[in-house]
């Protein structure tokens, strides 16, 4: 399929994994078109770390699960009841975790372009998570990005030295199928914003 496709076709997966995990092989090639990514200075200031032991992925889901309670108890009546059927993760199901992280030091003092936007190395993990997650769909490969965690818990999940910080839980599997419409459309949660209002000529409009 061509780029365009594997964007249109890109979904953030939670139900539809089969419980079969990927192969070494092709999770290699996924994990290839991420690292490929670009990135400031060169810097590829990124590392995947891959997770399929039964009990660690029990244990993370575990702490996901306390998460999304502590999530639902903090919203209005109405929000948590649209929330509420809202699957927010496939840990277990889809057998592989990729945890992806951020090394500020990567690359050393000098950065090339990161001298007045510091923020240009957590963008550059931001574009390996893209590439990773196209290369899956090219693939037919699911993923899902797990967010309900403390970054403390998952650092300690994935064994992270001090100064790498978790950036992404990903669940990589494959699946049976890639859903239509995106789950948080499907239960209600929000619709996608058009891009009509997202697109500004010469300066920025304000909405309204």
């Amino acid at each position: 399929m061509d780029v365009y496709e594997a964007i249109a076709r890109r979904r953030d997966v939670r139900a539809e994994f089969t419980g079969k995990v990927i192969d070494r092989e092709m999770l290699l090639r996924i994990l290839a078109a991420a690292h490929h990514a670009p990135s400031v200075g060169h810097s590829a200031p990124w590392d995947f770390v891959v997770i399929q032991d039964p009990a660690t992925l029990e244990r993370m889901a575990e702490h996901v699960r306390v998460k999304r309670r502590e999530f639902a108890d903090s919203l209005p009546p109405d929000r948590a009841a649209t929330f509420d059927p809202i699957k927010i993760e496939g840990i277990r199901e889809s057998g592989t975790g990729v945890v992806v992280t951020y090394d500020h030091s990567r690359g050393g003092e000098h950065v090339l372009g990161r001298h007045t936007i510091a923020d240009t190395g957590l963008m550059s993990v931001a574009l390996a998570i893209q590439n990773l997650w196209l290369a899956g769909v090219a693939e037919g490969v699911g993923v899902g990005w797990v967010s309900f965690y403390d970054e403390s818990v998952l650092a300690d999940i994935a064994g992270l030295p001090d100064g790498v910080r978790p950036i992404a839980w990903l669940c990589v599997g494959e699946v049976s199928e890639f859903a239509e419409v995106p789950d948080l459309e499907r239960f209600g949660w929000r619709g996608r914003r058009p891009l009509e209002d997202s697109v500004h000529w010469g300066t920025y409009r304000a909405e309204g």
